[in-house]
């Protein structure tokens, strides 16, 4: 949601030819151009001139018809891609806003909440507005927190602004005649990015990735003024030292290798990202997994219930996990969608542990949940593709699901090392407590290990699913079900479909059918159905016979070496134990793909949908 991209200095001296390297202004609009994948309706840059002085290019739209302004001695410059929340996608509603006088130009992601306020004093101080933003209270608290003080300079204007402002956000600000970009943080992320002669600035690392893999990830409350390689962050007016980490992908993992879509990559990458997950993790022979996730010892015998906390594609993912959970490591596991999460009376918080599962580690409802459960005295895990990120350093302990980049909108190879990571997680507790013996455990980890190549099986049948797109896809609605581990499946199944190609689709507990949904069914509803290991395939299958006495078509994903001869169409799984529906789930991004791709949607875009939702 939103994207942030800054550069002061030089990125490449030269190129190997000669040449000079690519303008600060180019930069920061590749920058952009990589934050597409974030979510956006309209785009812009400032940029800071030795001559020129600041000059703003912004407009409604993509970010490749944004022209950067051509100027002979740019020394720094930001951009932004916005996604509306106060006022419509126009240019003056574009990102970078600036004061009175023009000399100052911010961008902004998050909420400042308090704006109405602050747009009052400020206007009856005699400032003029120009857009619907929250954004531009900011550049005029600037413009007279400069005014206020002579002897003030940007970093200390934004130092005492971020004071005054209520919510969430994360800020970049320049000025004319500073040779600075100043930046603020708190609730939305900003990663620093260190060159040699160059400093950049960012909402996700892939912004400029291509550049440099060393990075500073800013906490909440801190700011930071950039120059040319060099970075002072503060925290409450005091110099902290933030480190250095090493982003560990490369960038051409975010780029996308041939595929049309990243979406469509992001599938067929699945194998690999399974293996990365559970590299180094596995000991089949003795039955135990290794997560690097520290608990005081006795802690989890301890534990009376797991809460886990999530939202869309993650929520699923603990849907999933928490049936695990409560078979291997016989514990009670509930799953909340983390907008509705409170700590409830009756619970005891120190025998709690709720685990937040967020791809991005910046959910704002997830980070909201986990700040709820600590407040009530809850343990807290999270699992999360993102090291730095927000999650990591509010929970007591951390497993990552390390599935590399995702570019794609709609979550597909996360959801896979998610679920992963969280049947690692319910092994570890369950050995831990003594539910889960030696054997069995075993047996389960074989299952994950054969992940990775169950589904390259199911990849290698991409064509027959594409035919079933073709046949089925223009169809008036979608009903996706199961039971047990399916049930998850088929939500996520419907959730995948709906995201890209805005068609109706529903995921249904495969027993509710007959309790409603079934008056919806028609020959023109296909029936999607997860008939696997772990999903109760006989009874769902009684279930898809309702439907197709109807006159529903009817779809299966049906483990290896079953039949059911009145599918329509039937996919095989591989038998992989209780990770089958998981594989299956394969099947379903497939279906989902090829219906939106048919129907020319901007897949790795979906209207009106953003990849990390940082605002509440």
């Amino acid at each position: 949601m939103c994207g942030i991209i800054g550069l002061i200095g030089d990125v490449d001296a030269r190129e190997a030819n000669g040449e000079p390297g690519p303008s600060v202004g180019d930069v920061v609009h590749q920058g952009l151009a990589n934050l597409e994948y974030r979510g956006y309706d309209s785009a812009g840059i400032a940029l800071v001139d030795t001559a020129d002085g600041l000059t703003v290019a912004k407009q409604s739209g993509q970010v490749d018809e944004l022209a950067v302004p051509e100027l002979d001695a740019v020394t720094h410059g930001i951009g932004h891609t916005r996604w509306s929340t106060h006022g419509p996608p126009t240019d003056a509603n574009a990102h970078p806003h600036t004061d009175c006088a023009g000399d100052v130009a911010v961008v902004h992601n998050g909420i400042v909440e308090n704006y109405e306020t602050l747009k009052n004093d400020l206007e009856a101080a005699g400032h003029t507005f120009t857009s619907d933003t929250d954004t531009e209270v900011i550049p005029h608290l600037i413009e007279d927190a400069l005014a206020t003080d002579p002897d003030a300079d940007l970093l200390d204007a934004v130092r005492r602004v971020e004071t005054q402002l209520a919510g969430s956000y994360a800020i970049c600000a320049v000025r004319e005649g500073d040779d600075r970009i100043v930046v603020a943080r708190r609730g939305s992320p900003l990663v620093i990015g260190r060159g040699t002669d160059a400093s950049f600035v960012a909402s996700d690392v892939t912004a400029f990735l291509e550049h440099t893999r060393e990075v500073t990830y800013l906490e909440d409350g801190d700011v930071a003024a950039l120059n040319a390689g060099r970075v002072q962050v503060f925290h409450g007016g005091e110099p902290v030292d933030r480190g250095v980490e090493t982003v560990e992908w490369e960038a051409d993992a975010a780029e996308k290798g041939g595929y049309d879509h990243y979406m469509r990559k992001e599938i067929h990458e699945q194998p690999e990202s399974l293996r990365q997950t559970l590299a180094g993790r596995l000991d089949v022979e003795s039955g135990d997994v290794d997560l690097d996730v520290s608990f005081p010892p006795g802690v989890l015998a301890d534990v009376e219930e797991i809460q886990i906390v999530a939202c869309g594609t993650s929520y699923y993912a603990g849907r999933y996990a928490a049936q695990l959970f409560e078979t291997f490591a016989g514990v009670r596991a509930t799953v909340e969608i983390a907008s509705e999460y409170a700590f409830g009376a009756g619970r005891t918080p120190d025998r709690t542990l709720v685990v937040a599962v967020t791809q991005s580690g910046e959910t704002a409802d997830t980070l909201g949940a986990v700040r709820r459960a600590n407040a009530a005295g809850a343990r807290t895990l999270a699992v999360t593709n993102t090291v730095g990120s927000t999650v990591t350093r509010e929970t007591d302990t951390t497993a990552y699901i390390r599935a590399g980049p995702e570019i794609g909108v709609a979550a597909t190879k996360t959801f896979a090392s998610q679920v992963a990571t969280l049947a690692m997680l319910a092994v570890l507790f369950g050995r831990d407590r003594g539910a889960l013996g030696a054997a069995d455990a075993r047996s389960v980890l074989e299952d994950l290990r054969g992940l990775p190549g169950a589904v390259q099986q199911v990849l290698d049948e991409e064509e027959a699913v594409r035919e079933a797109a073709r046949e089925y896809g223009d169809s008036e609605a979608f009903f996706f079900i199961g039971r047990a581990l399916g049930v998850p499946v088929a939500l996520e199944g419907a959730l995948k479909l709906k995201e890209i190609s805005y068609d109706h689709a529903e995921g249904f507990t495969a027993g509710e059918l007959k309790h409603g949904p079934l008056a919806l069914v028609t020959s023109e509803t296909p029936v999607l159905a997860v008939l696997t290991e772990g999903a109760d395939a006989g009874e769902t299958m009684n279930n898809v016979t309702e439907a197709q006495t109807r006159g529903a078509p009817a779809l299966g994903c049906v483990s290896a070496g079953e039949a059911y001869g009145t599918l329509d169409v039937s996919f095989s799984v591989p038998n992989v134990g209780v990770v089958e529906p998981l594989v299956a789930n394969v099947y379903l991004q497939l279906f989902a793909y090829h219906v939106a791709n048919a129907k020319g949607r901007a897949i790795d875009k979906p209207r009106n949908l953003a990849k990390s939702v940082t605002v509440e």
